[in-house]
């Protein structure tokens, strides 16, 4: 049986996540006290006691949200878990999974999510764009309804057969949920979200993101991480450093990712994080899947004797 982890991305993140689990294990405050040092803010007092709005701050919840998946990451290793044979993560999680795979330093990682967070906020002004929720079509048809609309609008996370998420400007992505609705989609929201990303608008944040990673020491994953642009394994430091710049404009193709790890032999998936995005994406993706989450002390206990 081979074992999978996989980290979530943003809207993962609660008040009060990993506090049960913090009270067993030390490791995880200590891994949040280490990234709030690094950023000079005090993460672990915004995870505990908010406010909401400033964790939900795309600049904070990209650092909180890495060093949350580290943290278990962490205990999983101190607690002597199964060692996984690949990693991915959606989105921001694909930052966590290449820490966890040595790619690249904590502390590098959580300078580069704080500063990929900023750039993503600034590329679109508050309100001028927006992301919404597709369910219930196929994804050539969404696709196609993106398409038949004016403006700047496109599928930015193919995250289960069914479910595809939209993003683009506010006008757009709005006309593009109706042509959606027209099309027989079983439901089609807007979501509450600080920008449109993962779409043709976050091309200004990727010149200045290209030097941020620049300054970063990667290093070759030393398990294989599945990218999210291609949902493959990067060949070298050039191909894996193209993948993370495409990210940022590019969909996110996670139920690919997940076929991926499937087809290389996985057969169980940790979602190793706050919350079961990840384990109800699996799910669908994949009915035969064990996919299980660690964020509590109890699931997590269970995971580490059952496997």
């Amino acid at each position: 049986m081979s074992l999978g982890f996989i980290f979530p991305g943003q809207g993962s993140q609660a008040i009060g996540m990993l506090t049960e689990i913090a009270e067993r294990y030390p490791r995880i405050a200590e891994t949040f006290e280490e990234a709030g040092d690094c950023l000079s803010l005090p993460l672990w007092q915004l995870v505990r006691e908010g406010p909401e709005e400033r964790l939900n701050s795309t600049e904070i919840t990209q650092p909180v949200l890495l060093s949350a998946s580290v943290a278990l990451w962490r205990v999983w290793q101190d607690e002597q878990g199964s060692q996984p044979a690949i990693l991915a993560g959606h989105s921001l999680g694909e930052y966590s999974a290449l820490v966890c795979a040595q790619a690249m330093s904590f502390t590098d990682g959580v300078r580069l999510v704080h500063e990929r967070g900023k750039l993503m906020q600034k590329a679109v002004p508050q309100g001028e764009g927006a992301m919404a929720a597709i369910m219930g079509l196929e994804d050539a048809q969404v696709v196609a309804c993106c398409a038949a609309v004016d403006g700047v609008v496109s599928p930015a996370n193919y995250n289960a057969p069914g479910q595809v998420v939209v993003a683009g400007t506010a006008a757009a992505v709005e006309r593009a949920v109706a042509g959606c609705q027209d099309a027989g989609a079983r439901r089609a929201v807007m979501l509450r979200v600080s920008g449109p990303f993962h779409c043709a608008l976050m091309e200004p944040a990727k010149e200045a993101f290209s030097e941020f990673l620049d300054a970063v020491e990667l290093v070759m994953p030393r398990v294989p991480v599945v990218h999210n642009v291609d949902a493959a394994i990067a060949n070298d430091l050039g191909e894996l450093r193209d993948k993370l710049l495409g990210q940022l404009a590019q969909p996110v193709l996670w139920t690919s990712c997940v076929q991926e790890m499937v087809s290389k032999g996985v057969s169980q998936f940790i979602e190793c994080g706050p919350g079961k995005v990840l384990t109800g994406l699996t799910r669908r993706i994949d009915k035969s899947m064990s996919v299980v989450n660690i964020e509590s002390p109890g699931a997590f206990a269970e995971a580490l004797a059952g496997l």
